[in-house]
């Protein structure tokens, strides 16, 4: 969690207008206007290119001391990034896919993860691991999976996703100004998906928490719905389809939820969701990874730790157990949709 004086989440406001993708370019610009130790490293960042998805882009024009391109060696970049931060730098790190991450584990869980505090002392640790996981665009079985999990559970680790519904601009500030090891998870789906502004959606209330000051979550209502009967919890683009599935949960099936949008997953932040379970009493996990020891399994045990016997029923909503496909039509089938929210929550409700 931040120690250091920053920005949150909760009090930068994020850019009028702007998508996830400008969001998180901007917040990238403006932490290297306000920081000479923010440093930017990553495979294929510097401009024309800009990266692979195109968050970099500009930096490297605007700032060519502090923008690094670097070979193509996910382990040597985060090694190099780690050292740097343990020099007194901030660096961010893109790795180019999520399914990369794989390569960085040593780097992170042996490394950055326990500098903080195998020395005898606190050490800070300042590095950024941004990258993109996910599907829905036809990537194929090695650039497409959700593998967050791999991470969540390390000690000295957090772990972040950006969302359309929580600022992700003042998310990723907050991650850089944070004095540990973040890795910083962006579902590629996301990139193009305009920030949620309750203003202009009157159907959603909105109610924001800040049980984690610089990582908030919140909760979706149907305005003038009745009680709800279900809470539905999800993060990262999963949110944006769990929104869309509390309107056809209300308008076509009569069933009233409550959406929990959480942007810290690790450690893992439960405090909204066993609130909402509380009233409900059913919980419907949603995520784009695999169900197996993941983040979904991880919120079900503290919600039923933390409200023994309230909890009645739960439904885990998430990928099937296989490879993604690259074909269109199978990785549709391949990944949860809006229509297998509905689905569970009506089931629940």
């Amino acid at each position: 969690m931040r120690t250091a004086p920053g920005p949150s989440a909760l009090d930068v406001p994020p850019p009028a207008g702007r998508n996830v993708l400008d969001a998180l370019n901007t917040a990238l610009h403006d932490a290297m206007a306000a920081d000479d130790l923010v440093h930017v490293l990553g495979e294929d960042i510097v401009d024309p290119y800009g990266g692979a998805f195109k968050v970099t882009r500009g930096l490297s024009t605007a700032y060519p001391a502090r923008t690094h391109a670097t070979p193509i060696s996910e382990a040597g970049i985060v090694g190099v990034a780690t050292g740097m931060a343990l020099r007194g730098l901030r660096p961010v790190v893109e790795i180019m896919f999520g399914d990369f991450t794989t390569l960085i584990v040593d780097q992170v869980v042996n490394g950055a993860a326990k500098f903080t505090t195998m020395f005898g002392e606190p050490v800070p640790v300042p590095v950024v691991i941004r990258t993109p996981m996910g599907g829905r665009r036809g990537y194929g079985p090695t650039h497409s999976q959700s593998l967050e999990k791999l991470f969540l559970g390390v000690p000295g680790l957090r772990v972040l996703a950006a969302s359309a519904v929580v600022d992700p601009y003042g998310l990723l500030r907050a991650a850089i100004a944070d004095d540990g090891p973040v890795l910083f998870v962006e579902n590629k789906a996301l990139y193009p998906v305009g920030l949620f502004d309750p203003a202009a959606d009157p159907e959603i209330e909105v109610e924001a928490h800040d049980h984690v000051v610089d990582a908030p979550s919140c909760t979706l209502r149907v305005a003038d719905g009745g009680a709800a009967s279900v809470t539905v919890v999800a993060h990262g683009h999963m949110a944006e389809l769990a929104r869309d599935a509390l309107r056809v949960l209300a308008y076509e099936h009569e069933v009233f939820a409550e959406v929990v949008v959480v942007s810290q997953l690790a450690p893992c932040d439960t405090a909204a969701v066993a609130a909402s379970v509380g009233r409900t009493g059913r919980l419907v996990v949603v995520e784009e990874a695999t169900p197996a020891a993941g983040w979904g399994a991880e919120v079900v045990a503290r919600v039923a730790e933390s409200t023994p016997g309230g909890l009645q029923a739960v439904r885990r909503v998430a990928a099937d157990p296989s490879p993604i496909p690259a074909s269109a039509r199978l990785e549709a089938r391949a990944l949860p949709g809006v229509a297998a929210i509905v689905a569970a929550g009506s089931a629940l409700g």
